[in-house]
Order: structure tokens, then C-alpha cells, then sequence
């Protein structure tokens, strides 16, 4: 379901069909796969804040998940174990990039998300398609109880080590908001066992870096929306690109 190209960056092949998107994963062989694009990003604090992107790119403030619809802005996040989240709404073109760690999951930012494009959007949930990117696995999330405790309130640990499977935890919760199982998409790829592909806080500790992962609808495709929607005899209008200072 995830295929890495020659620029280093993974690719859900299900979001690859829909022309109008564009999306990714990097690694730590990807670069700065993002440059010279606008990108809107978020100062990640571990949370369940959802922003609202409305055509402005940069950081926009503090938070861990945004949502837009805005062509030609691309909606990022950086990770080192954490799960990058990527969601289309494949009916409306409204897109979403959340940054899930084990506390975000557990304040529930995936329902979050898909609550916060309903009420901004009109999104349904049946119309959303999420691919859940390369993060660290259950093989190597090692935890306390104290974390163990927040997956699994009634269990019981004695002197076990426990794990905990963040991909399926997330799974889990974005299938109960009413999006389709075959609509989620999971790469299963874990950040700390492959270390020739990807950063891992639990592996590298301060010295990781940090992998983007982004989603956005090409430029393109709003320029034919526009156009299409021209009435007759008036030609359409390219869109002029914008740049940051």
C-alpha cells in the first residue's frame, strides 16, 4: 500500500489515484524534499489541538494537527517515532495532517481531526481516506505501566514490560468516528528497527532529526476547478504564485 520513490519519500498508492492530491512521508534519506514549497506547520506541543489552515502558511501557532483546502499550500509535520496522520476528504478536497505521539492519541486527536473537518468543512466521515505513516512499532514502543495504563485501563501489569501498538491504538479510533476500515491505510513500518531509513528518538535520542510528511491539492488542480467554472467566452485565469518574505 506504501511505496518509496526515488526521492526517499513513501507514498500511500490509494491517495496516488486521486490526481489532484499531493502527498508524502520523508525519511531521513528524502532531505528537504519540501523546499521551496509553502508549507503550513504547527510548533508540536503533544496535544489534541486541531488548526484551521485558511490559505496562510508558516507556523501558525501551537498545535497538532491542521486542516485546509487551500491549492498550493502544503499542510506538514515532522516526526521521529510519533505517527504522521494524513487524511482526504475525496468528495469535498479538503485535507488534513495531524501529528499523533501516544499523548495525542490518547486526548483522541485522530476524532478530533475528523470532528474539526466536519465542522469547518462539511465533511463526512465515510468521505475520508487517512494513511497512517511510518512511526515506531509495537516491537519497540516499551513503555511504563503508567503509559501502558491509558491503552489499557482494566489490565494488570506486574513486572512485564509492556508495549503498546500506537498504529493500531490510532486504527482503533479513527474507525470508531465512522471512516471505513479499507479507507484507513497503514504503512506498519517501524521508525527504530529501520534505521537506515528513518530518524528515531527512541534510537538516537537528541541527536535525531526529523522527517516531513505533508499533504496539499496541487496548484493545478484549483487552476481547472476555476477555469471549468469560467462562463462562456471568458478564458480562465491563471492563479499568480505567491511567495513568503
Amino acid at each position: 500500500m506504501f511505496a518509496r520513490g526515488e526521492d526517499g519519500v513513501y507514498r500511500c498508492e490509494d491517495f496516488v489515484s486521486y490526481g489532484w492530491l499531493e502527498h508524502g512521508f520523508g525519511t531521513r534519506n528524502s532531505g528537504d524534499w519540501l523546499d521551496g514549497r509553502k508549507i503550513a506547520e504547527l510548533k508540536q506541543v503533544h496535544s489534541a489541538e486541531i488548526e484551521i489552515v485558511g490559505g496562510n502558511w508558516g507556523i501558525l501557532g501551537e498545535g497538532d494537527g491542521l486542516i485546509g483546502r487551500d491549492a498550493g499550500v502544503l499542510l506538514a509535520i515532522r516526526t521521529a517515532d510519533c505517527l504522521p496522520v494524513l487524511m482526504v476528504d475525496v468528495r469535498l478536497k479538503v485535507v488534513a495532517a495531524v501529528h499523533a505521539g501516544w499523548r495525542g492519541i490518547v486526548a483522541g486527536i485522530g476524532g478530533r481531526a475528523v470532528e474539526r473537518m466536519g465542522e469547518a468543512f462539511g465533511s463526512r466521515a465515510e468521505d475520508l481516506r487517512v494513511a497512517i505513516g511510518p512511526g515506531i512499532g509495537e516491537c519497540c514502543f516499551e513503555t511504563g505501566p503508567e503509559v501502558a495504563r491509558q491503552f489499557f485501563p482494566e489490565k494488570k501489569f506486574g513486572n512485564e514490560k509492556p508495549h503498546v501498538n500506537l498504529g493500531e491504538a490510532m486504527f482503533g479510533q479513527l474507525c470508531e468516528t465512522g471512516i471505513p476500515a479499507e479507507g484507513i491505510f497503514r504503512a506498519k513500518l517501524c521508525t527504530k528497527c529501520l534505521g537506515g531509513e528513518f530518524y528515531s528518538y527512541r534510537r538516537e535520542g537528541q541527536r535525531a532529526g526529523r522527517m516531513w510528511s505533508a499533504v496539499g491539492v496541487r496548484e493545478e488542480a484549483e487552476k481547472g476547478r476555476l477555469a471549468r467554472n469560467q462562463p462562456p467566452g471568458i478564458p480562465g485565469r491563471s492563479l499568480k504564485k505567491e511567495t513568503a518574505d
